[in-house]
């Protein structure tokens, strides 16, 4: 079985990997406390024996999975109440099998954030790199040669060299710098209160505030394709989901939608008036509000959207990285010619 470890909060790899392994007893007709015993005894490292441990403990006492999850602080909210539902509903293979999915969806978005984000980081980093070894040791060699001719550095050159001296003498404070900010920069990926700092920022930008949209919108596709499946109505199911949006913008618009569905709308009419879901996206959430299949065009409508997220992350690194290779390029290029060319021309006299 796939490897579970115990922390503050389960990664969704963990959460996709605890759900797939209780559908899976579920499935084959093993009760909850069976299967988590299964489970126990499978456990690859003892913090994952001691989480199962415990929730084999208070299934035993209280004859349900949803409490157990609930009491061992490390499930989030949502999938012990979907758990719940599935409970009161008989259908907990169902919805277990619908949050492995969801968590997987969860898991390969977040993995192209990260990816889009490292990427850049580690490219402007080597740029960095490269330039300051060329201020600090390659243009003070020059310097000596011109000295040797008889001649000093001026313009461009002359700067550079200047920059150089500086970053050499005052090394240790830029080390300093640096070091500052890279805890910053862990900071706003690593805490709660600096992820929310770093959304706030990004919404500034039209790139991040587009994959921001669209990732809130599949979040909410595959959380209420997931309560609706498990039998709950549209209102239950949008208050649920309503707890899962992060992003402020489209939780307004989710707001409206819940007060429209109050005031008597259809789902599909309530999502066209909040501008949820727009273009093609719309109109296939009116067709399924007219055949009754409206949790399966939410889960169809959940994929299409981590895909184009997807697309739109791979696509941007695609292009930044020859803009970065091009920009280092050019900066280290001006650099040596405003040597070189001077340099030339010297010889060339002589």
């Amino acid at each position: 079985m796939k490897k579970m470890a115990r922390q503050d909060t389960l990664s969704n790899l963990e959460l996709s990997a605890f759900c797939e392994q209780m559908a899976m007893v579920l499935k084959v007709g093993i009760s909850v406390t069976e299967g988590v015993s299964i489970m126990k005894e499978d456990a690859q490292t003892p913090a994952e024996k001691e989480l199962l441990e415990k929730i084999y403990e208070k299934v035993q006492q209280e004859g349900a999975l949803a409490p157990a999850l609930k009491e061992t602080g490390v499930f989030p909210d949502y999938i012990c109440k979907m758990a719940q539902i599935g409970e009161e509903t008989g259908t907990l293979d169902e919805v277990l099998s619908s949050l492995e999915r969801y968590y997987e969806r969860q898991e390969a978005i977040s993995q192209s954030i990260r990816s889009a984000l490292t990427y850049p980081m580690i490219m402007i980093g080597m740029m960095a790199l490269v330039i300051i070894v060329l201020l600090t040791k390659v243009m003070p060699v020059f310097q000596q040669v011109f000295r040797q001719l008889g001649m000093e550095m001026s313009g461009f050159s002359r700067g550079a060299l200047l920059l150089g001296n500086v970053l050499s003498k005052y090394a240790v404070v830029f080390v300093a710098v640096a070091v500052i900010l890279a805890v910053f920069l862990i900071w706003l990926v690593k805490t709660e209160s600096g992820r929310e700092k770093f959304e706030k920022l990004g919404e500034h930008f039209k790139f991040s505030r587009e994959i921001s949209d669209k990732m809130a919108a599949c979040r909410f596709a595959g959380g209420l394709s997931l309560a609706l499946k498990s039998g709950l109505t549209s209102e239950r199911g949008m208050e649920l989901v309503e707890e899962l949006n992060e992003n402020k913008f489209f939780g307004e618009k989710l707001s409206y939608c819940r007060k429209m569905l109050e005031e008597g709308s259809s789902l599909s009419e309530s999502f066209r008036l909040a501008k949820i879901f727009n273009g093609l996206y719309a109109r296939m959430i009116d067709i399924a509000g007219h055949t009754g299949t409206m949790d399966e065009a939410l889960g169809k409508l959940a994929d299409r959207i981590e895909e184009e997220v997807n697309e739109k992350i791979t696509s941007f690194i695609s292009m930044l990285e020859p803009t970065l290779v091009i920009l280092l390029s050019v900066i280290v290029g001006t650099i040596l010619l405003s040597v070189m060319l001077p340099l030339l021309g010297i010889l060339a006299s002589l």
